[in-house]
């Protein structure tokens, strides 16, 4: 080899390990999907301790209603809106996380019904992000891929292919990239599916039919040894389904029922379901079924999805107290009372969680062997999306703004 050829070879090899350096650092710092990148609610590796003083960075103006989340590709603030008397109207906005400019904005046409409940909206459904794409899918069942600069990929009006899957309240499950797969919850109370999409080009990888009744969970990652081995968790009033999301073969099934408002999540391996209080199952090798570790009916959650940060599993219930409990037996061993009423999840970045309760209220628990609220402030506006962290700021939004908090 020449040294031409060796200087060559070590440079191509030096940007390739950049690269791969940048895209896992860009990563860690995304927040892709609802409830992040892992589903969970929890931010990795992060501390934010500018953003538990509240201190908005910035804020920016949003067109039409909303209750998705934001989410956070590199640099960019994705978020979807809807506008109209009829909601039919589909926004897809991307702004900086730096100082909260447009970067860009794409408008649609909904192509499936819009109606909904008065406190929810078409654009319910959080965005989810592979990196490359963004997938955005509302109530009609218009779901949208653009690439990072807003250019049109490719659009699948869902309710064309299967017109009855809608309800009257609204839809709220949000997509899920899982393995490689865009999985796509619509349960209703008629035609009741989910899909396996292949992001790159919209088609439908699989298609099985769900329960058929009125569900707003979003699907669950249970993280296999690699990533490939990867499942995707989808819950119902029937229970937990373990799903292969490349060919939509069901694993294993949990068949106890669960809630079809909060969603279930994971932590090392065991699974937190919103069901007969909280129930935690976890799958033992040569088991056809997971086991049931324990159940605690008094860790019953509201609207809020349960997360375990650290060690401790914290449960929202419908009386705004937030109960923490140890997540190896489900004893609870403290509560604290928080100002609501709450629709939004709570999200963590190391032992600060951050609720926003619907009148705009941001309260800030800081975990010791108990929770203690350590910071408030009011946004004064309705809030019923549940915030995302990236970097070191929390955004959240809701009808009519977007905000950074901290950064």
């Amino acid at each position: 080899m020449t040294r031409g050829s060796l200087s060559l070879l070590l440079a191509s090899l030096l940007a390739s390990l950049l690269a791969g350096l940048f895209a896992t650092t860009s990563l860690a710092a995304d927040w892709r999907q609802f409830r992040g990148n892992a589903a969970t609610g929890v931010a990795s590796d992060q501390t934010l301790a500018t953003a538990a003083d509240l201190n908005v960075a910035w804020k920016a103006p949003l067109t039409g209603r909303g209750l998705s989340s934001p989410i956070i590709v590199g640099d960019r603030v994705i978020v979807t809106s809807c506008s109209g008397y009829h909601q039919d109207r589909l926004h897809v906005t991307c702004f900086s996380t730096t100082d909260g400019a447009v970067q860009w904005e794409r408008q649609f046409w909904a192509t499936g019904r819009t109606i909904s409940h008065p406190k929810t909206c078409n654009a319910a459904p959080t965005p989810a992000s592979d990196g490359e794409r963004i997938f955005a899918l509302f109530s009609s069942d218009d779901l949208i891929c653009l690439d990072l600069e807003g250019n049109l990929q490719w659009y699948r009006g869902l309710m064309v292919d299967f017109p009855n899957a809608s309800n009257s309240l609204g839809m709220a499950q949000s997509p899920l990239i899982v393995a490689g797969t865009l999985v796509v919850q619509i349960e209703n109370d008629s035609q009741s599916l989910a899909l396996g999409i292949d992001p790159a080009t919209g088609e439908s990888r699989w298609t099985s039919d769900r329960p058929k009744r009125a569900n707003w969970t979003s699907p669950a990652l249970l993280p296999g040894t690699t990533p490939e081995q990867d499942l995707v968790l989808l819950q119902s009033s029937a229970g937990l389904a373990a799903v292969k999301p490349m060919t939509g073969e069901v694993v294993w099934n949990y068949e106890n029922g669960a809630s079809t408002i909060p969603s279930s999540t994971v932590h090392s391996g065991t699974v937190y379901i919103p069901s007969n209080g909280i129930t935690a199952v976890k799958m033992s090798p040569g088991s056809a079924n997971p086991e049931v570790l324990w159940n605690e009916g008094k860790l019953g959650p509201g609207t809020a999805s349960p997360i375990v940060v650290g060690a401790q599993l914290l449960v929202l219930n419908r009386a705004g107290v937030l109960l923490g409990a140890n997540p190896e037996d489900g004893k609870i061993v403290w509560q604290k009372r928080l100002e609501g009423p709450f629709s939004s999840s709570p999200v963590a970045a190391g032992s600060q969680i951050f609720f926003f309760n619907e009148n705009g209220l941001a309260q800030v628990v800081t975990l010791g062997e108990e929770g203690d609220i350590t910071k408030t402030s009011d946004l004064g506006d309705t809030i019923l999306c549940t915030p995302a962290i990236s970097g070191n700021g929390v955004y959240v939004r809701s009808d009519k703004t977007l905000w950074k908090i901290g950064g």
